[in-house]
């Protein structure tokens, strides 16, 4: 536990901190008072209320509809599964604003809903819950379809011989099982929606605001800090009693798993069931995940002179239609949001795969704690970290304002959670008794971790890699105020460009944001393909 303590303590807990206690103190005594003049404000709490109600029905939403494709994925084998498996988890990568703007153009003024039927969802609640479905789907399909895929069949077909219809067999065999999946994709859900930003701000208009757009709008526009600290307190405190919960919850559910090769368990679909939900998963890809992003392509395709790639050509040139915020062709960022993505999933790999084998331990109510706590980086507000970065890595010994690894340390610790969050279900699912057994043959602590645990958690290990390396290439809450001006990222250059008016500016972000796609596609598909042997080791 020592290096991921470390880590969150300098990078997390210290950052924060500082921020909070700027906006709480006044002339160098703390303002407590504050709190309560925040908390009794009508309008302040109605942002809460529609913060929670909003979360838990997008957390719903995103279960019903994603896990019929994390069976599909786990258990079907069909053409072109390994690309489909890549597209959906692009959409978890894109900015937010991308994300917003997106769905824009298909539900909103002029979009495709109101070409056909002139109906519009902008500025309505379903604009907002279909976006997060969007944006979180493939959360649920690689953390639940992850262990799924590696679940014995044959437990559930064993219930099925004694007698158990198919929903009974699958309720009392298959569910008990997967839950401490299914508990860690809501939970992720969960806080990626209490905490949505710029989906919200764009889809949601004037009428919504969740508490990370309220403290975004206190500290950029109002310049009200000590109301923006009061919210970060707020955030912070519900996602700690939620993680807290989740902790107590979900430790009484686990239980060792007989885990097999996913190859074993995956087959071509049987019967007209089977073929009618492989087509509705794949449906539902079409609509849900492939439409949006069929939209930004084809704006990025639908130039001034008609169809062509000139918005492309205009990524090169650093002032093309005028002045320009960068100082560096758009196209760079292309190479910087790479560079820094490969070394911010090395750090979260180490942090989180350390943090996973000691949270298997079982150690008390530290470890349980420590649980809880690996997961308040994705509950706590982005700009809020963003800020507590600039004013804290300032001076020696760790002025890093100028540093390129401040970036990577940022992206790093939104993808520690998911590192955790994937890896732990499967390392408790191993079975305490073949570890036994190899230190009783005379194995060490590391050589029977690395013959017992690491070849049936090599696959999670790889789910985790590209959950850690897509949320670095999308972050972009807290890389906003820290990616230098010379070397933007992705999404900040997308955001740059989305800010300025003019179609060759809007254009130009439709085609980075189709570059980015492209990017993660091609990441996740040689992602997987690099498969776990099939040596019958499991």
């Amino acid at each position: 536990m020592a290096v991921p303590v470390a880590f969150f303590a300098l990078f997390f807990a210290y950052p924060v901190t500082a921020i909070v206690g700027r906006g709480l103190k006044a002339e160098g005594d703390w303002q407590f008072g504050r709190i309560g003049e925040v908390l009794s404000r009508p309008d302040i709490l109605g942002v809460l209320w529609f913060t929670t109600w909003q979360a838990l029905a997008s957390t719903a939403l995103t279960l019903l509809i994603a896990l019929p494709g994390a069976y599909v994925f786990a258990r079907f084998d069909f053409p072109g599964k390994q690309v489909l498996r890549a597209v959906v988890t692009v959409p978890f990568v894109l900015p937010t604003v991308v994300v917003g703007t997106a769905f824009l153009a298909l539900v909103g003024r002029g979009g495709l809903l109101d070409e056909l039927w002139g109906v519009r969802l902008d500025t309505t609640v379903w604009a907002i819950l279909l976006a997060h479905v969007f944006f979180n789907y493939a959360v649920v399909v690689r953390t639940v379809g992850g262990l799924w895929s590696q679940l014995d069949p044959r437990q559930e077909e064993a219930a099925r011989v004694l007698g158990a219809g198919r929903f009974a067999a699958f309720r009392r065999v298959t569910l008990p099982a997967l839950a401490p999946a299914v508990a860690a994709a809501a939970l992720m859900v969960f806080l990626f929606t209490f905490t949505s930003f710029g989906v919200v701000q764009i889809l949601g208009g004037p009428a919504y605001s969740t508490l990370e757009v309220e403290i975004y709008r206190q500290t950029a526009q109002l310049l009200d800090l000590p109301t923006a600290a009061v919210l970060t307190l707020v955030q912070f405190a519900a996602v700690g009693g939620i993680l807290a919960v989740h902790a107590a919850t979900v430790r009484r559910r686990e239980r060792a798993l007989k885990l097999v090769d996913p190859a074993q368990t995956s087959r071509r679909p049987r019967g007209v069931g089977q073929w009618a939900l492989l087509g509705g998963v794949l449906l539902t890809a079409l609509l849900l995940i492939l439409l949006p992003l069929g939209v930004l392509v084809e704006r990025s395709l639908d130039g001034p002179g008609g169809y062509g790639f000139g918005y492309y050509e205009a990524l090169r040139s650093v002032g093309a239609g005028g002045s320009s915020t960068f100082l560096v062709p758009p196209l760079e960022a292309v190479g910087n949001s790479l560079r820094y993505a490969l070394v911010a999933t090395l750090i979260a790999l180490v942090v989180g795969g350390l943090a996973a084998a000691a949270l298997t331990r079982r150690a008390g109510r530290l470890v349980r704690g420590f649980d809880a706590l690996l997961m308040l980086p994705l509950g706590v507000s982005a700009v809020t970290v963003g800020f507590g970065f600039l004013i804290t890595l300032d001076k020696p010994p760790l002025d890093l304002r100028t540093s390129w690894i401040l970036v990577p340390l940022a992206q790093a610790l939104v993808g520690v959670p998911f590192v955790v969050r994937t890896m732990l279900p499967v390392l408790r699912a191993v079975d305490d008794r073949l570890r036994e057994a190899a230190a009783v043959l005379g194995a060490s602590p590391l050589r029977a971790w690395r013959e017992v645990d690491l070849p049936l958690v090599r696959r999670a290990v790889l789910v985790a890699a590209g959950f850690a390396f897509a949320v670095s290439l999308g972050e972009f809450g807290a890389t906003v105020f820290i990616a230098r001006p010379d070397n933007p990222t992705l999404p900040v250059a997308v955001a740059r460009l989305l800010g300025r008016s003019g179609e060759l500016n809007y254009g130009q972000a439709m085609a980075l944001s189709t570059i980015l796609m492209l990017v993660c596609a091609v990441s996740l598909l040689l992602l997987e393909r690099i498969r776990t042997d099939r040596s019958g080791e499991f």
